[in-house]
């Protein structure tokens, strides 16, 4: 699944693929804001772990699980 991450006052996004659903990243963001949280852990689907500021936050938008098409659909 997709995910982008708006960072307030900073003109790129964050994007990154990673293997968990939807449904537990959106458990995961909305627990750490409820609990006041410094930062969300996020690891993508090479490994990579992305730390990032809740207090910075200025969206993040979850991408469908469905994976990409390759090749020319008919």
């Amino acid at each position: 699944m997709e995910i982008r991450i708006g960072i307030v006052n900073t003109g790129r996004e964050l994007n990154f693929e990673t293997s968990a659903s939807a449904d537990e990243v959106r458990a995961t963001v909305t627990a750490a804001l409820e609990q006041g949280a410094s930062h969300l852990d996020f690891a993508d689907v090479k490994g990579n772990s992305y730390l990032v500021p809740t207090a910075n936050l200025a969206f993040i938008e979850l991408g469908t699980e469905e994976s990409r098409r390759v090749g020319f659909v008919a």
